[in-house]
């Protein structure tokens, strides 16, 4: 049911492209030959929104009945810049100056474990990556693109996209969409350590999507396995949009460890600060909150600020992908074998670069060696 739908989709909408101009979300595959030296993300998307209808769009911002999947083929081009998404600015797209969609296809079980087998098997890692707020569908699958070509996270990207409407007045409805799919991606989250046969999973999740993300673990835990078999590893929540009070609560239940990259200066938080009653945001705890991070710590939370971070993004609310320090540093910490987990400098500390590198080793254990202003304000030991 899931592939008739999504071919229905890709044919109804690649009919409709042909009949008129092309909108700003345009994400179909497109006829231009390979740039030389572009490189292929080759990622599998699961999603609950509905197949839209609109003129070149795949997926909208309404919600489905059930869970698709389609494997998408992204192609980056050569003069990309770390940090940075080219979007195509006429069509046909250019694959030597933009991103541009290589080729998309409905997905089912085989096809995925295919997929799987692809990336590497039983010796591949899984990244699921699930977005936040105000964010369509074609911004998400190019957005998660860039941070596997930044990273270079050797790793197997999976995007779990949820139906935002990618409008900033349609908070309440994103803000319901995410709790609507927090079945789904747990559902999912499951069937992949049972069926693909990988031995370990990762999640990064960004803004509005840590909400979905620490629900599916809530409830994951409170069905007695919150591990997913043992598969889960690392949760890593970037600029996350979630109340502070409701967050310890959620901690509670899950109690595993969990990254956060913060940000005093997040602007896009401060607006849901404003617009949730005056609440104090996850993602904009200060290092000046003392009594919040030790509480924070004590749950099992790595607290990393990167409110002197400098990126391309106006809003300062994506950070984890468009500062080119921070997702080459995310990236490399995946290749650890401890992940974003690590020991080392403690409470406060700021890490100056060794040897030009962003990553070293302290003692026996691995630590986190990062080139200040990144700094580390909570959880340094294990």
């Amino acid at each position: 049911m899931a592939v008739r739908r999504l071919t229905a989709a890709l044919a109804a909408a690649l009919v409709l492209a042909a009949c008129g101009s092309t909108p700003k979300g345009f994400l179909l595959p497109t006829a231009a030959p390979a740039a030389p030296g572009a490189r292929h993300i080759d990622m599998l998307v699961v999603t609950t929104r509905a197949a839209s209808p609109a003129p070149g769009v795949i997926y909208g911002g309404e919600r489905d009945t059930s869970a698709s999947a389609a494997e998408i083929v992204v192609s980056v081009p050569p003069s990309h810049r770390i940090g940075a998404v080219e979007w195509p600015k006429h069509e046909p797209p250019d694959p030597a100056t933009a991103f541009t969609t290589v080729s998309l296809a409905p997905s089912d079980k085989a096809n995925t474990l295919a997929w799987f087998n692809r990336m590497g098997g039983e010796h591949a890692r899984l990244l699921v990556f699930v977005h936040g707020f105000n964010t369509r569908f074609e911004s998400a699958v190019y957005r998660y693109a860039q941070f596997v070509a930044d990273s270079q996270a050797d790793a197997a990207p999976l995007l779990f996209t949820w139906p935002s409407r990618g409008q900033l007045l349609a908070y309440p409805y994103d803000r319901e969409s995410a709790f609507y799919s927090r079945d789904f991606l747990e559902a999912n989250l499951r069937a992949i350590a049972r069926d693909l046969g990988t031995s370990r999973m990762d999640i990064l999740a960004h803004s509005m999507g840590t909400l979905l993300t620490l629900e599916t673990l809530r409830q994951a835990a409170i069905r007695g396995d919150g591990s997913f078999g043992g598969k889960l590893r690392d949760v890593m929540l970037a600029a996350p949009d979630v109340d502070l009070d409701v967050f310890k609560t959620q901690m509670r239940a899950i109690r595993r460890p969990i990254t956060v990259f913060v940000s005093a200066d997040d602007r896009a938080l401060d607006f849901s600060r404003r617009f949730a009653g005056d609440k104090t945001r996850l993602g904009a705890v200060s290092s000046k909150d003392t009594e919040t991070i030790a509480e924070l710590e004590r749950l099992g939370v790595k607290l990393i600020d990167l409110s002197e971070v400098s990126s391309g993004d106006s809003l300062n609310h994506a950070k984890f992908a468009s500062s080119p320090k921070v997702v080459q540093l995310i990236g490399q910490r995946l290749q650890q074998d401890r992940g974003i987990g690590f020991a080392g400098p403690q409470l406060g500390d700021k890490v100056g670069d060794i040897a030009g590198g962003v990553i070293g080793t302290v003692g026996s254990t691995v630590g986190l060696v990062v080139t200040a202003p990144i700094q580390i304000i909570s959880g340094a030991t294990q």
